[in-house]
C-alpha cells in the first residue's frame, strides 16, 4: 500500500468534491447561520438578565424573547437544510466514487486481479467507500464551519474586552486543532490497521463460506471457526484501542472546555473589578464561549475517527492510482477479421518464463488445435491473444495488426474467449446467457443453446430460460455451466473464437454434439481448441503440441 499523508488524502477527497461545490458552499453557509442562531439563543437569554438587572441601551424583554423564539425555529430548518445538502453530496460522491473503483478494477483485469483477494476487494468497494461518507458529511462542512464560527464568536467575545477574545481564541483553537491532532498522532496506523484487519476478515469469511462443503466433509469447521474467532478477537482489539483514544481525547476535549470557559470567567471578574467592563462584559462573554464550542468540539471527535476514513481513503486510492499492466486501446484501428497469427512470442510471468519464442498461424476456416500438459503456457497462449497480457518479446497480430495498435472494443468484438470455468452471475439463465450480445432476441439465444446441446436441459426445468442460476451458478452442475459459457460464445459470433478445455466437464455426447456444432459453424472463423483430450482433437485441421513453453 502506498504511504500519504493525510493533508494528502485530504486534498484527493476534496478534489471529488469539486463538481459539487456550489452544494457545499450552502451547506456551509446554512451550517455557519445555524450555528450563529443556536448560539445566540443563550447570548439573548444572557442580555434578558441583564435588561431585568437594569442594564441600559437592550431592547425590550419581550423583542429578546422573541428573537430566542425565532432563532431556535430558525436552527432546527437550517441545521436541517444543512444536513439534507452534506447527505446529498455524500451519497452522490459515493456513487461516483464506486463507479471509478469498478472502472479500475475492470482495467486492471485480469493480469493485476488474478489472485487478489475478492473478499478484501469486497471490503474496498462496499465498507472502505462507505466510511468515506464520514468524511464528506461530517468532516469537510464541519471543519470550514467551525474555523468560520471561531473568527466570528472571537471577534463577538472581543468586542467586550481584547483579552476576553484572546481567551476564546485560544480556547478554540486547543479544542479544534491541537485534540485532533495529539490525537490523529498518537492514534498512529491503528486505523489502517483495522482497516486491514476487517478487510482480511471478510476474505476469510467468504473463502469459508464458499468451502463449507469441504470443511464439513474433513471435519474441519472447528479448526475454521477457531481461527475466524482469533482474527475477530484481533480485530476487537484494535478497535478497543482506537475507542480507547477515542474516549481519551473526548476526555481531555471536555476538561479543555471547563478550563477555558474558567480562564473566560476569572478574565472577565478581573476585568470587572478593575472597571474595564461592565456586568454584561462578564456574563454574555461566559455565556458565548459556553455556547460556541460546539462546532470545535465536533472536530476535536474527529482525531481517531478520521484515521479509520484515511486509511479506508488509502485503500480506495491505491486502485484508482494502480497502473493496468495492459492498458485500454481506446483510439487504436477498428479492423476486420482476416486470421491471427503469433510471431516469436516469449512471455514471462514474475520472472518464470511462461512462452519461449512462439511462432504460429491461425487462418480462417481452420480449427486449430493445442494440446500439452498442465502448465505447459496453453492457456497464457489464448490470454495473449486476448490481450489480456502483453507479450515480452516478439507480437500477436490480427488481420496482420499488432493486438497492441487495435482498439480494446474491436478487438473484444473479433473474439470469443470461453475457459473451463464458465462464472455465472445471480441471474436468469437467458440474461447469464445475453452478457455475450445483450440486444439477442429470445430465439438468437435458444439458438446458441442448441448449438451448445443445453436447450433441453434448460426446458426441462420449470421455469425454463427464467430459470434464476443462484450464486456462481451454484444451482448448475459443472458440465451444466460450462455448456452456457459455450452458449455464449455461439451466441457472441465473433470470427476467432478461443476455446481453454471447454468440453473437461461434458461427458462423451454432449463433447461430440459441441463439438459437430463447432465443425458446422466454422465457415468464417478461425477456432483455436485448447484440450488434453484426444477425442476433442479429432475435428482439429491442425495440431500443435506445447512442452515446456515451446511449440511443436
Amino acid at each position: 500500500m502506498k504511504k500519504r499523508s493525510d493533508l494528502a488524502v485530504m486534498l484527493r477527497l476534496v478534489g471529488l468534491v469539486k463538481p459539487l461545490m456550489g452544494f457545499m458552499t450552502l451547506a456551509i453557509a446554512m451550517g455557519v447561520a445555524g450555528f450563529l442562531c443556536a448560539q445566540f439563543i443563550p447570548i439573548f437569554g444572557g442580555l434578558a438578565i441583564v435588561k431585568a438587572l437594569g442594564g441600559a441601551g437592550l431592547p425590550a424583554l419581550g423583542v429578546l424573547f422573541a428573537c430566542m423564539g425565532v432563532f431556535a425555529l430558525a436552527r432546527g430548518v437550517l441545521r436541517y437544510a444543512e444536513q439534507a445538502c452534506n447527505h446529498y453530496i455524500a451519497f452522490k460522491l459515493l456513487a461516483l466514487i464506486r463507479d471509478k473503483v469498478f472502472g479500475a478494477l475492470r482495467r486492471l483485469a485480469p493480469a493485476k486481479l488474478d489472485g487478489r483477494d475478492k473478499g478484501d476487494l469486497i471490503a474496498v468497494i462496499t465498507s472502505d467507500i462507505e466510511l468515506l461518507e464520514v468524511f464528506y458529511a461530517h468532516t469537510l462542512s464541519p471543519i470550514a464551519i467551525a474555523a468560520i464560527m471561531s473568527v466570528i464568536m472571537t471577534v463577538f467575545i472581543g468586542s467586550y474586552h481584547w483579552l476576553l477574545g484572546l481567551v476564546a481564541a485560544l480556547g478554540f483553537f486547543a479544542v479544534g486543532v491541537v485534540v485532533p491532532v495529539l490525537a490523529a498522532r498518537f492514534g498512529g496506523s491503528r486505523g489502517l490497521e483495522y482497516r486491514t484487519q476487517a478487510g482480511a476478515l471478510s476474505a476469510f469469511v467468504l473463502d469459508s463460506l464458499r468451502g463449507l462443503g469441504e470443511l464439513l466433509q474433513y471435519d474441519a469447521g472447528q479448526r475454521r471457526l477457531d481461527e475466524l474467532d482469533e482474527r475477530t478477537g484481533s480485530l476487537l482489539a484494535t478497535e478497543k484501542k482506537m475507542k480507547t483514544a477515542l474516549g481519551t481525547a473526548t476526555a481531555c476535549t471536555g476538561a479543555l472546555i471547563w478550563l477555558f470557559s474558567l480562564a473566560m470567567l476569572a478574565a472577565g471578574s478581573l476585568l470587572y473589578t478593575n472597571g474595564l467592563v461592565g456586568f454584561d462584559g462578564v456574563l454574555i462573554p461566559l455565556i458565548a464561549i459556553l455556547s460556541s464550542f460546539g462546532p470545535v468540539v465536533a472536530l476535536a471527535n474527529l482525531g481517531s475517527t478520521l484515521q479509520q476514513t484515511f486509511a479506508a481513503a488509502n485503500r480506495v486510492l491505491d486502485i484508482l492510482d494502480e497502473e493496468p499492466v495492459v492498458a485500454e486501446n481506446t483510439t487504436g484501428r477498428t479492423i476486420p477479421f482476416t486470421g491471427a497469427a503469433c510471431d516469436n512470442v516469449s512471455f514471462t510471468y514474475e520472472a518464470e518464463p511462461i512462452l519461449k519464442n512462439v511462432s504460429l498461424t491461425l487462418p480462417e476456416n481452420k480449427i486449430i488445435g493445442i494440446t500439452g500438459r498442465s502448465g505447459s503456457g496453453k492457456s497464457t497462449l489464448l490470454k495473449l491473444l486476448m490481450r489480456f497480457w502483453d507479450v515480452g518479446d516478439g507480437a500477436v497480430a490480427i488481420s496482420g495488426e499488432n493486438v497492441k495498435n487495435i482498439r480494446t472494443a474491436s478487438l473484444r468484438n473479433l473474439q470469443s474467449y470461453v475457459t473451463q470455468e464458465t462464472y455465472l452471475f445471480h441471474d436468469s439463465i437467458e440474461e447469464n446467457v445475453k452478457l455475450a450480445k445483450p440486444d439477442a432476441t429470445h430465439e438468437e439465444v435458444v439458438e446458441a443453446c442448441k448449438k451448445a446441446s443445453v436447450h433441453d436441459f434448460i426446458m426441462s426445468l420449470p421455469n425454463g430460460y427464467d430459470t434464476n442460476v443462484g450464486e456462481l451458478g451454484d444451482t448448475l452442475s459443472g458440465g451444466e455451466r460450462q455448456r452456457l459459457g459455450i452458449a455464449r460464445a455461439f451466441l457472441h459470433d465473433a470470427p476467432l473464437i478461443l476455446l481453454d478445455e471447454p468440453t473437461s466437464n461434458l461427458d462423451s455426447l454432449n463433447e461430440a454434439v459441441i463439438l459437430q456444432s463447432l465443425h458446422r459453424q466454422r465457415k468464417g472463423k478461425t477456432v483455436v481448441l485448447v484440450s488434453h483430450r484426444a477425442s476433442t482433437m479429432r475435428i482439429a485441421d491442425t495440431t500443435y503440441s506445447v512442452e515446456h513453453g515451446r511449440l511443436s
